[in-house]
């Protein structure tokens, strides 16, 4: 386990991390706010689900990823159909137009990370990517009543990292 400090020094450095937050929500189109950005990266990582399984995904409630899902289908990005398995539910579908602002948000998102990291070698960033993952990773598996070292719970996604990455890191 690292010194108390190390975990002090990183909890400065990932509040610093804001920054790069509010540089990739400034790159998006104003009329596709982050949260909609979000639907719109998962829909195309997953391809089509229904609103519960996109809410656990970008891990807020449901009203909010209600919100989001709304502006997204009054937009034209995402459709909505029938569940055929259950007529009551809907299944979410990533339209035409929402790939090809997709392809657009990601390719802001590279030229700007491109932009601001120059200087940073290939490896260099496959390391950052490397570590964020982990990082992330633990803090999904090891948050408020989830995992322990070892022991994954059925909702632990542990060891399947590919299933938090998206085309976009907004």
């Amino acid at each position: 386990m690292a010194a108390r400090s190390q975990y002090e020094e990183l909890a400065r450095q990932l509040s610093a991390v804001g920054a790069v937050k509010r540089g990739l929500v400034r790159i998006l189109p104003s009329e596709c706010p982050g949260g909609t950005a979000g639907v719109l990266t998962l829909l195309a990582k997953y391809g089509e689900m229904r609103i519960t399984r996109l809410a656990e995904l970008l891990a807020v409630n449901m009203s909010v990823t209600s919100r989001h899902v709304t502006h997204a289908v009054e937009s034209g990005w995402v459709e909505r159909f029938p569940d055929p398995a259950d007529k009551r539910s809907r299944i979410l579908r990533l339209t035409p137009a929402g790939e090809e602002l997709l392809d657009e948000l990601t390719r802001r998102t590279t030229e700007m990370f491109a932009h601001n990291l120059i200087d940073w070698s290939d490896e260099e960033v496959g390391q950052l990517n490397t570590l964020l993952s982990r990082l992330r990773d633990s803090f999904s598996c090891r948050g408020s009543g989830g995992c322990t070292p070892g022991k994954h719970s059925g909702g632990c996604r542990a060891g399947h990292a590919d299933d938090v990455h998206t085309r976009t890191p907004v």
